[in-house]
């Protein structure tokens, strides 16, 4: 349907839409750029050069490409240059009426041929579309800012989307250098839907007290193996938008929820303290302010020798720092606790350590955190019952401390911080599936993609074995009693087959 000939036009000369145009023409397509503010598409275009003359300075760039880059974007005055268009990707506000306005406008331009996207990251396909004489060629084309750099894109289908265009369009974004997926237009399409957990449970871990801002915040990077914690983040974001996003997918979802949004962002919002962009929001960014640091345990003794019963799983690389340690590692049977000292250790599996140590009868049990890989990360978290005294706390924290790892001893909180995290997303990514939002494959890309998470949660939480990742959520739903951490029932289905991988 598109070839290098095709014509691309963009609507909206801000960063979002100068971006795209500048991934159309670096991709050889003649784009028409359009700006209803007078100069705005000129100055978008100078933008794209501005940007693209750091590479040539890098030397990643000839100053020859980006003349011709810059050359094949032409920037318009009116709609009714987008004639010559076979795609229009509008990159305007957020308002369901003027993008079904500019839409129904180049209905009336463009030929009847002309494929229309919209790059909304929240208005419904299907309800743009409901004015348009031919909904069938309209569609969602998200990109996830900056365009030039991030690589996906949701190809979003509406009700009366034809699923040629939907193809022609992954096709398109492929060529591009793109990974594209395709999703049904359904609230916060894969993206928006899936992340919400990743912020929703830190702020409820902070708000309950299980740990510090920027604890939470070290342990889901120095562990978890993410760019940013969920605090950090948000902060960048700007609270304004991310807590309206969720607000907007909780509405959505008739307020199931898995989508709550949190008080404490709330405060903020009313507070006016917006993040990075206003100077202050769960950290203070203003001249002379010191950002508060982990909590991280004083150096305890390392201890001469562990014991390690049975398999450890997904742990089990933690062995091998032991003994690198030099640390005497002792194997015997059993179901994959470690013991050291008088302290007894096991991966969180969502209950609170001191509710599994009074069912086990381990008085000083200690669960640790998920990490992505154990034997690169640089943290642990720990979370002692209260029954555990502090020498078993001392002697478990200098037993991962020779083994490489800085430790924070956070309150006993159900699911700790990175594995109830990971649990959560790959929940709400298996239900988008279950919903025929998309499919697995599809989440792992968008989730990698479009917020750079290390691993797609539905094949992390596969390595760390569904049935784990079940028995956590159930443990999360018992103790709290709410709704909020139902299974999925695909992921019910999934570990009732026995799967593997």
């Amino acid at each position: 349907m598109f070839d290098t000939n095709s014509v691309i036009g963009v609507i909206g000369a801000g960063t979002m839409g100068a971006g795209i145009a500048q991934v159309a023409a670096q991709a050889g397509h003649p784009v028409l750029l359009f700006d209803a503010a007078e100069g705005a598409a000129a100055r978008g275009r100078d933008g794209v050069a501005k940007g693209l003359q750091k590479l040539v300075e890098r030397g990643k760039m000839t100053a020859e490409a980006v003349d011709a880059l810059v050359a094949r974007i032409t920037p318009i005055a009116s709609l009714e240059e987008m004639a010559p268009a076979a795609l229009v990707i509008e990159a305007i506000v957020e308002r369901l009426d003027v993008k079904q306005s500019v839409f129904g406008q180049l209905e009336e331009i463009c030929s009847e041929s002309t494929v229309l996207a919209t790059n909304t990251s929240s208005i419904s396909v299907t309800a743009i579309g409901s004015t348009l004489k031919r909904p069938q060629n309209l569609v969602g084309m998200h990109f996830f800012n900056p365009a030039p750099i991030m690589k996906l894109v949701e190809v979003i289908s509406g009700l009366d989307t034809r699923q040629d265009v939907a193809d022609a369009i992954y096709s398109l974004s492929a060529s591009w250098g793109k990974k594209p997926v395709h999703a049904k237009s359904t609230p916060g399409f894969i993206v928006n839907r899936v992340a919400r957990p990743f912020y929703a449970e830190g702020f409820r871990i902070s708000q309950e007290g299980g740990a510090d801002n920027a604890t939470i915040d070290a342990v889901i990077r120095e562990a978890g193996g993410f760019r940013m914690g969920p605090f950090e983040l948000t902060d960048l974001i700007g609270h304004d938008v991310n807590y309206a996003v969720t607000s907007s997918v909780f509405a959505a979802y008739y307020n199931d929820q898995r989508f709550l949004p949190s008080l404490i962002q709330l405060e903020l919002v009313n507070a006016g303290h917006f993040g990075r962009k206003s100077g202050k929001g769960f950290y203070d960014y203003r001249e002379g302010a010191v950002k508060p640091q982990p909590q991280t345990a004083e150096a305890a003794e390392k201890p001469a020798s562990v014991t390690i019963e049975g398999e450890l799983g997904v742990a089990e690389p933690l062995v091998a720092q032991f003994e690198a340690a030099g640390v005497e590692v002792i194997r015997t049977e059993g179901d994959g606790r470690i013991r050291v000292g008088d302290a007894t250790l096991v991966l969180t599996n969502g209950q609170f350590s001191t509710v599994r140590a009074a069912e086990t009868g381990y008085r000083n049990l200690i669960q640790f955190d998920l990490a992505l890989d154990y034997a690169a990360s640089t943290r642990i978290a720990l979370a002692p019952a209260d029954q555990a005294d502090a020498d078993a706390v001392r002697q478990a924290t200098g037993l991962f401390q020779a083994a490489g790892k800085a430790v924070s001893v956070i309150d006993d909180i159900p699911g700790m911080i990175v594995m109830r995290t990971l649990a959560m997303l790959a929940n709400e990514g298996f239900d988008a599936v279950n919903q025929q939002v998309c499919n697995e494959e599809a989440v792992d890309i968008a989730m990698q993609g479009g917020v750079n998470y290390p691993r797609g949660p539905i094949s992390w939480a596969t390595e760390v074995g569904l049935g784990r990742i079940l028995n956590v959520l159930r443990n999360l739903g018992a103790s709290y009693g709410e709704d909020r951490y139902r299974p999925s029932p695909l992921l019910l289905r999934k570990v009732a087959g026995g799967r593997k991988a």
